[in-house]
């Protein structure tokens, strides 16, 4: 359909442009959300596998890259519910580790970081429409209970097939000992 092939580059594109800046400057991006990093990381110590990286300009390139390639994912179409789902769990750390609006006393750049929190809450509202979209076809749980349904009504109609041929052997039997 048309409309799913220019939404998903739409969509995709502040992804991908912004996973492309993160690269470009690493550090300054590192720096921006080091706080809230260093704050996440304390209170969830001994949660979070030693293996996970704590250093921020790593997770900023792991989050570019997740940006990347999953909105060129969802652009050109492929796994799209997956990209759309990569997405999501990308934008909500980035929110709410660049956007803290509530935590900012300047109102102009209040508003500033006001603005930005909730178009990146719009974006997740698209993103989750975008993992929903099944492209007309029915979902999986769906498919999963229509073919349940098919399978008992089949095991049913087996069943009375059976139960019909039992008594027909069976009248039959009955005639050969009467006789």
């Amino acid at each position: 359909m048309i409309l799913r092939r220019v939404a998903r580059p739409l969509l995709a594109s502040i992804f991908i442009f912004g996973g492309i800046g993160m690269l470009r400057d690493t550090q300054g991006h590192a720096k921006a959300v080091e706080p809230f990093l260093t704050e996440t990381f304390d209170k969830v110590e001994g949660l979070v596998p030693a293996q996970v990286p704590r250093d921020p300009a790593t997770l900023v390139r792991i989050d570019g890259a997740v940006k990347i390639g999953a909105g060129l994912a969802l652009a050109a179409g492929k796994l799209p519910r997956f990209a759309s789902l990569a997405l999501i769990g990308s934008l909500v750390p980035t929110t709410l580790a660049a956007h803290r609006f509530w935590e900012i006393k300047d109102p102009a750049e209040k508003q500033v970081q006001q603005i930005q929190f909730f178009k990146n809450a719009s974006l997740a509202g698209g993103l989750l429409l975008a993992t929903g979209d099944t492209v007309g076809k029915p979902s999986l749980g769906w498919r999963a209970r229509r073919a349940a349904r098919k399978a008992g009504q089949g095991a049913d109609k087996l069943g009375r097939k059976a139960s019909k041929r039992a008594e027909k052997l069976s009248k039959k039997a009955e005639k050969a000992l009467t006789r």
